[in-house]
C-alpha cells in the first residue's frame, strides 16, 4: 500500500498587535497518520470525468447595502477576519483553476467559479465597511503577501504530481475553510458577517463531499488535518446541501 505525502497546512490562531491568521507551510511525511493511501503503485489514474454540479445557491453572492445595515464599527479582529477569507476564498479559486487546467477534470473548474462569488462575497464586506482589499491583482496565482505567494505555489507543485494529490489539495483547502470560518464566525457580532461566513461554510461542506467523492473512485482516503474527524464524518456522510442560509 502506497503512501502519500503532502506539504501539511498547520493553522495559527494568535492574538497578535495587528492579529493576524497565520498560516503556514512546511513539507512534512505522514507516517502514522497518512493524508491517503492507495492500494497500486501508479503515480495517477483516471478518474471518469463526470460533472460535478455546483448547486446554484453556492454561486453566492452579497447586494452592496445602505449605511443602515452596518450596525457598529467592526473589531481589528474581525476586519483580519475578512481580511484572511478574502484572500484565502482566492487562493481556493487559483488552485483549482491551475490543477482543472493541469488535469482536465471538470470538478477542479466547475468548483472555481464558485470561489469566485466566494470571494468577491467577501470584497463586497470590505467595501461596506471601508476595509482595504488585499487583493492587488485578479490574476490567478498572484498574491500580495509572499506567504500566500509561496502558499499557492507549494500547493500547485503538490496538486502537479498527480491526479490524487490534486484532489488531496483541494480537499485540504476545503478543510481548512471550514476551520477558519468556524472561528470567524465566533469571531464577529454582525449579522450580516456571519450570514456571508455561513453560506461560504455551506459552500465548501459540498465542495468537500464532490473532491472526497473522487478521491474514493481514486482508491485514497483524506484524513481531515483541522476540523475533527466527528465533523468531517458527518459532513460527508450528507447530501449535497442545496438552497441559501438565511
Amino acid at each position: 500500500m502506497k503512501k502519500f505525502s503532502m506539504p501539511v497546512i498547520i493553522s495559527l490562531v494568535t492574538i497578535i498587535p495587528i492579529g493576524v491568521l497565520l498560516v503556514i507551510f512546511t513539507n512534512s511525511n505522514f507516517t502514522e497518520k497518512p493524508l491517503a493511501t492507495q492500494d497500486t503503485e501508479q503515480d495517477t489514474a483516471e478518474v471518469t470525468n463526470e460533472e460535478y454540479v455546483v448547486d446554484s445557491s453556492d454561486f453566492y453572492s452579497v447586494e452592496p447595502a445602505s449605511e443602515s445595515v452596518i450596525s457598529q464599527e467592526l473589531t481589528q479582529e474581525e476586519k483580519d477576519w475578512l481580511i484572511h477569507m478574502r484572500e484565502e476564498e482566492k487562493l481556493a479559486r487559483d488552485v483549482y483553476t491551475t490543477l482543472g487546467e493541469k488535469w482536465q477534470i471538470n470538478i477542479f473548474t466547475n468548483i472555481a467559479k464558485s470561489e469566485q462569488t466566494h470571494t468577491d462575497s467577501i470584497k463586497t464586506l470590505l467595501e461596506r465597511y471601508d476595509i482595504e482589499d488585499p487583493v492587488k491583482t485578479n490574476e490567478v496565482g498572484e498574491f500580495t503577501l509572499p506567504e500566500m505567494q509561496k502558499l499557492y505555489d507549494d500547493l500547485v507543485a503538490q496538486g502537479s504530481k498527480s491526479l490524487l494529490e490534486a484532489l488531496i489539495v483541494c480537499v485540504t483547502i476545503e478543510d481548512l475553510d471550514i476551520y477558519d470560518l468556524d472561528v470567524a464566525i465566533k469571531e464577529t457580532s454582525q449579522s450580516d458577517i456571519k450570514t456571508v461566513y455561513e453560506n461560504l461554510k455551506k459552500g465548501s461542506r459540498n465542495h468537500m463531499r464532490a473532491f472526497v467523492k473522487q478521491i474514493d473512485k481514486e482508491g485514497g482516503e483524506y484524513i481531515p488535518q483541522f476540523i475533527s474527524e466527528e465533523e468531517y464524518s458527518d459532513i460527508i456522510s450528507k447530501s449535497q446541501e442545496r438552497g441559501r442560509v438565511r
